[in-house]
C-alpha cells in the first residue's frame, strides 16, 4: 500500500491537474474570504471563517473529483493496472493506497488555509479572541468530508476508463450525498420521517461538527461512508475480466 500511495502522490505532483485543482481552491476561497463583500471578513466586520467552512464544501465537490477523476480510470486505460495487479497487491492495497494519496492532497490543501485562521487571530479586536474550538471542529469536519468525497471519486474512477465520465458521476454523488436528502426530507410523503432522511445524508454531520463538539456518531458515520464506497469500489474491481 506504501508503495501505491507514494507512486500516487508523485503522480501528482509530476503533472499539472494537483497543482491547478489546489490552487483553483485557495484562490476561490481567498476571494471569498477577503474580496467579495458579501462574504468578504473585513466587510462583515466578525473575526470568524464561518464562510470558509460553508463554501468549502461545495469547492470541495469539483476539486476532489479533479484530483481522484485520474486514480483508476487512467490506470485501466492505459493498460497499467493490469500489471500493478500481477504484483504482490490486492485491491485493499491498490485502492487504500490510491485513496490515501488523494485525501493526502485534501489535507495539504487544508492546511494552506491555516494562514486564514492565523490572520483573524490577528485581526480579531482582542488578540487572539476567536473561537478556535469551532474552528478546530470545522477543520475536522473537512478532513472527514474530504475522506467521504475522495471515497465517492475513487469509486467513480473505477466505473468508467473515461475520466471525464468518472469525473462527472464522482461531482453528482458528491453533491447528491451532502444535499440530497435534505431536499427527500421535505417532500411530503416523507415528512414524517424528515429528520431519519436527513441523517442519511452528510450535511447534518458535517454541520454538527462545525459548532465545535466531537460527537462519536458523526466520526463514525463518515468512516462507515468512507468505508462503504471503497468496498464498492473492491466489488467493482473484483469483477473485472481482462
Amino acid at each position: 500500500m506504501l508503495a501505491v500511495f507514494i507512486k500516487e502522490l508523485s503522480g501528482f505532483f509530476s503533472s499539472l491537474v494537483a497543482y491547478i485543482a489546489v490552487g483553483a481552491f485557495l484562490a476561490m476561497t481567498g476571494l471569498f474570504l477577503w474580496v467579495f463583500p458579501e462574504s468578504a471578513i473585513l466587510e462583515n466586520g466578525y473575526a470568524t471563517l464561518d464562510s470558509l467552512f460553508a463554501l468549502a464544501p461545495y469547492f470541495f465537490m469539483f476539486l476532489i473529483p479533479a484530483v481522484t477523476m485520474r486514480s483508476l480510470a487512467e490506470e485501466r486505460k492505459d493498460g497499467t493496472f493490469e500489471l500493478m495487479a500481477t504484483r504482490p497487491l490486492s485491491d485493499i492495497h491498490i485502492i487504500g493506497g490510491k485513496f490515501l494519496a488523494c485525501l493526502g492532497i485534501v489535507v495539504f490543501t487544508l492546511l494552506l488555509t491555516i494562514v486564514y485562521y492565523f490572520t483573524i487571530r490577528v485581526l480579531s479586536v482582542t488578540a487572539g479572541d476567536v473561537d478556535s474550538g469551532a474552528i478546530a471542529g470545522s477543520y475536522i469536519g473537512l478532513v472527514l468530508l474530504g475522506a467521504a468525497f475522495v471515497s465517492i471519486g475513487v469509486f467513480a474512477s473505477s466505473v468508467s476508463k473515461n475520466q471525464i465520465v468518472s469525473f462527472s458521476l464522482a461531482v453528482f454523488l458528491c453533491f447528491f450525498a451532502f444535499n440530497g436528502f435534505d431536499s427527500l426530507s421535505m417532500l411530503i410523503s416523507l415528512q414524517s420521517i424528515d429528520a431519519f432522511v436527513s441523517s442519511l445524508g452528510i450535511s447534518e454531520h458535517y454541520h454538527s461538527l462545525g459548532r465545535g463538539v466531537i460527537d462519536s456518531r458523526d466520526v463514525l458515520y463518515f468512516l462507515s461512508f468512507s468505508g462503504l464506497f471503497l468496498m464498492l469500489t473492491k466489488t467493482i474491481l473484483g469483477g473485472r475480466k481482462w
